[in-house]
This record gives structure tokens, C-alpha cells and sequence, in this order.
């Protein structure tokens, strides 16, 4: 039987999605941005591929057919998962594809922060350089990063993954996670004793706002903080306040609350020295997002044969 799919966000992943081992009807939209367009494009249709459409109980509702939503990446908060359970619809993810696209970007962002690689760069290009009265100046502080601390909050895959780049680099490292797991410290722990803190949990109830103006203030005035997991984690105002007031020296985000940040997004407007904001791409080297594509493929073509992968429950 010939089971239709439709890739609703086609666009958000530049890869080649192979051609699925079944007899299938397969529809791919560039983007999709409203439920009407989801609900419409998803009529009569098994299987849906997103990546970030949102799929709330709503649009579930109006979708009898669907079987299978397959999230092209790890993060499921997109999807009412609760909704789907009740409906009988199975959510499978990606796992374990970004172990070196996101470490790589974590430790690039440390390396500019503590650094001070891109306003050094940018002051040269100000013609700072030229107007200086000896070989080098220094308007920046510079950190080493051997001999610093690192704090991981979020000892999963990508957690250990980075921990061994850190060690390689003569860092100290120390974690925290709510699940129990050998040698790990206190989220106290964390804050006071890191130069820079990196975070890698999922954005729940629970972790909303994990990093707000107390948070700030319990960390060290030269602690960077590093954000490639969710821009919910931290509170944006107090971020920016405490940047501004030397609370903390500097933050390198992946990512913003709202994304796109169609409205506006005060951390991409800032024009300050010691934040860098990339725009959601840590996860996005070549082979990564090769490895989710194919492993995208995978997932659906295990459900279809019965034997359903990388299941999220509710």
C-alpha cells in the first residue's frame, strides 16, 4: 500500500534526502508557516517530516490520517507530544548525529569570547590599529582558555563529547545533569566556580529561564556563557543587563527565544563587544546534516517495517 509523506519544512535541511525503501507518495514544501498550511498539506497524509512546523493539539485534531510525525532534529518541543500519544500518532527524533558539529562550535565561541577575536578584529577594521601608538593594544581583556574551568550543564552525548575537547585543551571540567551520573557537581557548583558555562538540555517547564539576573549574579565578572540548545534557557533581559553591567564578560548564543526573530530579538540588535549570536547553526556542518538526512530516512522506514526507532514519549 502506497503511504503518502509530505516534508512540510524541506528548506531547514541542506541535505539529500535519499528515496524511502517503500512504496510511498513523497511531497516536500519549502517552508510551511501557518496550521491552516499544515493541516492543508497534510490531508490523506501517514507521515509527516518538520523540523520546526509546529504540530499542536489543534492541528493533530484536524488530521485523522497521520501515523507518524518524524522530527528532523533532537529537539520534540514543537510537537505536543501528549496530543499525539492520545491520537495514536507515533513521534520518532534524531540522535546522536551533531557529536562533532556542535562541540566544534561550542569551543569556537569560547575560543572568540575569551579570546576577544572578533572586537580585536573589528577594531582593527575601525582603523584602531593604525591610530595606535605602539605594536598592539589592549582595549580587550584576554583569557587563557588552559587552566580554566568549564561547566557543563547537560551531561548527555554532546555534553561528554565537549568535556573531551575541553580536557584536550588542558581545561578543568565539571558537570551537572538531573540524572544522576558519577562525579558530577551541584548547579551551584557551576555558576560560582566556572569561567564558562555551555548548556545542552532540553527546553521544558522545568528548564525555562534556567539562567536569569540570580543565576548572573552568582557567576564570575570574566565567566562567558555559551547557549547552543534553546534560547528559553535564559532570560534575554537579564542576559543583556548583565553583559551591559560587567556582571558576566561575555555570552556566545546560538539561539534566541523566538526563531526566526521575525518581531525583533534584543540580543541580535545589541552592538556590544562581548556578545556573538549565530543564527541556529551550530548543528549544521556538511556531514551532520547529512548524518540526520539519512538517519531521518532511517527512522521512517524502521516504523514502516514494524519496528519503530528513536521513539519520544510523551
Amino acid at each position: 500500500m502506497t503511504k503518502k509523506i509530505v516534508f512540510l519544512d524541506r528548506e531547514s535541511l541542506d541535505a539529500k534526502v535519499r528515496a524511502f525503501n517503500f512504496p510511498h507518495e513523497y511531497v516536500e514544501y519549502e517552508s510551511t508557516w501557518t496550521p491552516e498550511e499544515t493541516v492543508e498539506r497534510l490531508k490523506g497524509a501517514e507521515i509527516a517530516l518538520i523540523n520546526k512546523v509546529p504540530m499542536r493539539a489543534d492541528t493533530l485534531a484536524q488530521l485523522p490520517d497521520l501515523k507518524l510525525i518524524a522530527v528532523a532534529a533532537t529537539g520534540t518541543d514543537v510537537v505536543d507530544k501528549a496530543a499525539a500519544k492520545a491520537q495514536g500518532v507515533t513521534v520518532v527524533n534524531i540522535r546522536n548525529y551533531a557529536f562533532n558539529t556542535v562541540p566544534e562550535h561550542v569551543v569556537g565561541l569560547m575560543f572568540a569570547l575569551r579570546r576577544a577575536i572578533v572586537p580585536y578584529a573589528n577594531s582593527v577594521r575601525r582603523g584602531d590599529w593604525n591610530r595606535s601608538k605602539q605594536f598592539c593594544y589592549f582595549d580587550y581583556p584576554i583569557y587563557d582558555i588552559a587552566g580554566s574551568t568549564l561547566g557543563i550543564v547537560g551531561y548527555g552525548a554532546l555534553g561528554k563529547s565537549i568535556a573531551k575537547r575541553a580536557e584536550a585543551l588542558g581545561m578543568k571540567v565539571i558537570a551537572y545533569d538531573v540524572f544522576p551520573q558519577e562525579g558530577l557537581v551541584d548547579f551551584e557548583t557551576i555558576l560560582t566556580q566556572s569561567d564558562v558555562i555551555t548548556l545542552h538540555v532540553p527546553l521544558t517547564p522545568d528548564t525555562r529561564n534556567l539562567i536569569g539576573a540570580e543565576q548572573f549574579a552568582k557567576m564570575k565578572k570574566s565567566a562567558i556563557l555559551i547557549n547552543t540548545a534553546r534560547g528559553g534557557l535564559v532570560d534575554e533581559a537579564a542576559l543583556l543587563d548583565a553583559l551591559k553591567n560587567g556582571t558576566i564578560a561575555g555570552a556566545g548564543f546560538d539561539v534566541v527565544a523566538q526563531e526566526p526573530p521575525k518581531d525583533g530579538n534584543i540580543l541580535c540588535e545589541a552592538d556590544l563587544p562581548n556578545l556573538i549570536v549565530t543564527p541556529h547553526v551550530a548543528w549544521a556542518s556538511k556531514e551532520a546534516m547529512q548524518i540526520l538526512a539519512d538517519q531521518l530516512v532511517d527512522n521512517v522506514e524502521a516504523y514502516v517495517a514494524g519496528k519503530p526507532q528513536n521513539v519520544v514519549e510523551a
